[in-house]
């Protein structure tokens, strides 16, 4: 069983850099949001820059769904690793269960990759205005 948990170890931390990444994504995102609402109506130069909520709000909403399903991926291969050992040690085949725990949670993290994607998309379209010729 030692050998057959190597890959899903290896997932495990990617699945960790991922959510690591995701948080730190969405922090910034909500940090700008509340940055963004405390500019005073007054301003009229700065208060343009409100409109960017929405698009922010819509990036806050496909982080949180990404980071859910890297959780969730997560979750799926530690109760694989946990599956694996605790099977194994009862003296039965593992392998049948292990393989839709392997594949239920790396249909979690493609969808959580295709979330993230989204937001990548989002992101960029926000700088392509600010960009100067």
């Amino acid at each position: 069983m030692i050998s057959h948990a190597v890959a899903p170890a290896f997932v495990l931390n990617g699945v960790a850099a991922m959510v690591a990444v995701l948080v730190n994504r969405i922090s910034g995102v909500t940090e700008r949001i509340r940055n963004l609402r405390e500019i005073d109506e007054a301003d009229l130069v700065r208060a343009k820059l409100k409109r960017e909520i929405g698009e922010l709000r819509q990036r806050e909403l496909l982080l949180n769904s990404a980071l859910h399903l890297a959780v969730l991926a997560g979750i799926g291969v530690t109760l694989l690793l946990l599956f694996g050992f605790v099977v194994a040690f009862l003296g039965y085949r593992h392998e049948p269960g292990a393989a839709v725990l392997f594949i239920a949670s790396l249909c979690f993290l493609a969808g959580s990759l295709f979330r993230f994607l989204q937001d990548i998309r989002l992101s960029q379209g926000e700088h392509k205005d600010r960009v100067s010729p």
